[in-house]
């Protein structure tokens, strides 16, 4: 049974593998977009998934982006959370700026963007709310304290509002992925990123495709008794309970 799905981030990466995904599992999808029209225009040519662009941290923005995104296909059925930015650097050296940024953005989102569409999924009697985590939120990172702050944020969020909303249909789920071959660890320097890979027991990055496909079942009818999951898609990279 196809459903509206709204991806955030959805032109770029993970999740344009997602949006890609639920497509083709015969959902209505729209993703967003924060600054780059040529990729998100290029993105919409070549799925046919509409895009609509505004800043998942600003509230007034979501609200009347999902607005337009229900006016155009119908109410939210699935949100996946995925937007995601990187403000890498020593925390003794971090300006508020590079902080506040990624915190609004990786964050305050989860809230922004949810928000508005939580009632209407409590109402209708089903929902299902994904939440892009990170490897780096369970375990930490070094230079990215802002980053695994926001990404350890996203896991509890997950928690307790599965809780809240269990019995009302609505499942919500975090998918943790490690590192995975994006244009954001594509800007990893290539030392770093090699040290990186000596880390990951597989020996290779993992594709945007395999996240995307573990976010496709968790959409769907048949995942209906899974709820405040934490999954790790890394690799072996980090093994942690959820």
């Amino acid at each position: 049974m196809g459903r509206v799905a709204l991806v955030t981030g959805g032109t770029r990466g993970i999740g344009a593998a997602i949006a890609k995904g639920l497509k083709e599992a015969g959902h209505q999808v729209a993703a967003t977009f924060a600054g780059n029209t040529e990729r998100a225009e290029a993105f919409r040519q070549e799925t046919g998934i509409a895009v609509h662009q505004w800043d998942v941290a600003d509230e007034a923005a979501c609200a009347a982006g999902i607005k337009a995104v229900e006016a155009d296909i119908g109410p939210v059925d699935i949100l996946v959370n995925n937007a995601g930015i990187t403000r890498d650097g020593w925390f003794h050296r971090m300006d508020h700026a590079a902080w506040s940024a990624v915190i609004r953005t990786n964050l305050d989102s989860m809230f922004t963007m949810t928000r508005p569409v939580i009632e209407g999924m409590r109402d209708r009697g089903f929902g299902r709310i994904l939440n892009i985590s990170s490897v780096n939120g369970q375990k930490g990172q070094m230079g990215q304290v802002n980053y695994s702050t926001a990404k350890a944020g996203i896991i509890g969020f997950t928690k307790a509002l599965a809780l809240e909303n269990a019995r009302k249909g609505i499942t919500v789920n975090c998918i943790c992925p490690g590192y995975t071959d994006t244009d954001m660890v594509a800007a990893v320097p290539e030392k770093v990123l090699e040290g990186i890979l000596a880390q990951i027991p597989v020996g290779r990055l993992g594709a945007a495709d395999e996240i995307g496909a573990l976010a496709v079942y968790l959409a769907s009818d048949a995942a209906a008794f899974m709820t405040g999951a934490v999954l790790s898609i890394n690799g072996g990279q980090y093994m942690a309970n959820g």
